[in-house]
């Protein structure tokens, strides 16, 4: 009998994320080997009076395709997922891989490869083409991750999945009439201290509709405006690397000096294009449930208390006018218990170690969600 946390998830899925209407085409994207969830999709879809279609990856296998890719391969592989995308309405993909460091051994000009040539294409322009949504699914990997046994991982999960997102958006309004009236902010903690505007971007609330677990509001800053240095207290994998000890330093908005415990892959990977140089993204995380990093960006962006400073490309719904095949989400946690710190906009202290210290945004903290 399947754990009725999985059909609750599912129904949120089509009903609240994608909102599922009768006759659309909805793809389910599974990346891993649990078929729970896609099994309870597909019966929430026709429920909803939709098309299930669904797919099946695995990373092993697509470490063996990128190993001797070229750009011809990946640019024909993209054509014809790119067409069956946009015959979509809606998009769902369940990640749960078995190995994060699947990838890591794939040369970085291969790599290169498929994020220009068919990620970038198929799994970013699919935005403008689908209501689309994406989630982890637990697994014995990820739970090792998050240094849990199995099972207290799935409670984890279904805890900080299934939250109260209508409460959260509500939450949020504040929050995003702050930002959209904010020129200048300020963040300072160990090793950090950085300014930038976000003058004239729009925010954007997060409260379960295209991540799930969720809970962010996200802007990004002037392009040419960020200065200073930057140093991310959390790890974090990327391109099948882990990373840890980032450390960037800015100026009119590049970055000009990255180092990390992988310096030469860290400078590789914003070396890609010359937007991965420059900031698509800042956003801060609510989530009341997510405290620590466990080397998931789905999880990790939305930690209670942190931020994440983005070098990459921008969203259509926020944009700065970066352009890249990159956009790397990269953490940094402001509550006491890792060092603690500062954001300011216009001078206005509005979030001291993690928490929120105006009125209007105390909602927002941990103990109101």
């Amino acid at each position: 009998m399947r754990d009725p946390r999985v059909n609750e998830l599912a129904r949120l899925l089509v009903t609240h994320s994608m909102k599922v209407k009768p006759g659309e085409n909805v793809l389910i994207d599974l990346f891993g080997e649990k078929e729970e969830l896609a099994r309870a999709l597909i019966a929430e879809v026709y429920r909803a009076g939709g098309f299930p279609f669904y797919q099946v990856n695995r990373d092993a296998l697509l470490r063996a395709q990128l190993l001797e890719t070229t750009e011809e391969h990946m640019e024909l592989l993209a054509r014809f997922d790119y067409e069956r995308m946009k015959a979509m309405d809606c998009y769902v993909a369940i990640r749960g891989r078995e190995n994060i460091n699947e990838l890591a051994d794939v040369p970085s000009d291969r790599m290169k490869i498929y994020a220009e040539r068919y990620n970038h294409r198929v799994h970013e322009e699919r935005v403008n083409n689908t209501r689309w949504v994406v989630l982890r699914y637990p697994n014995p990997s990820m739970a090792q991750l998050a240094g849990t046994s199995t099972e207290g991982f799935e409670d984890f999960f279904f805890n900080v999945c299934n939250v109260d997102y209508g409460r959260m958006g509500k939450g949020m309004k504040p929050l995003v009439e702050r930002m959209e009236k904010t020129d200048r902010v300020h963040i300072k903690g160990p090793g950090t201290d950085l300014t930038f505007s976000i003058k004239g971007l729009p925010a954007i609330p997060c409260a379960g509709e295209n991540n799930i677990p969720d809970g962010e509001v996200f802007t990004a800053p002037v392009r040419d405006s960020v200065n200073g240095v930057l140093t991310y207290n959390t790890a974090t994998v990327y391109q099948g690397t882990k990373f840890d000890h980032i450390r960037l330093e800015f100026k009119d908005g590049k970055i000009v000096k990255a180092t990390s415990n992988e310096t030469e892959k860290l400078n590789k990977i914003l070396d890609t294009d010359e937007g991965a140089r420059y900031i698509g993204e800042f956003s801060l995380g609510l989530n009341p449930h997510i405290q620590h990093p466990m080397l998931d960006t789905l999880f990790d962006e939305k930690i209670n208390g942190s931020f994440h400073f983005t070098p990459g490309k921008a969203y259509e719904e926020c944009n700065n006018g970066n352009k890249s095949a990159i956009h790397w989400d990269i953490v940094n946690i402001q509550r006491s218990d890792y060092g603690g710190g500062e954001i300011y906009f216009d001078g206005e202290l509005i979030r001291k170690d993690g928490l929120f210290v105006v009125p209007d945004l105390e909602p927002l903290n941990p103990e109101n969600l």
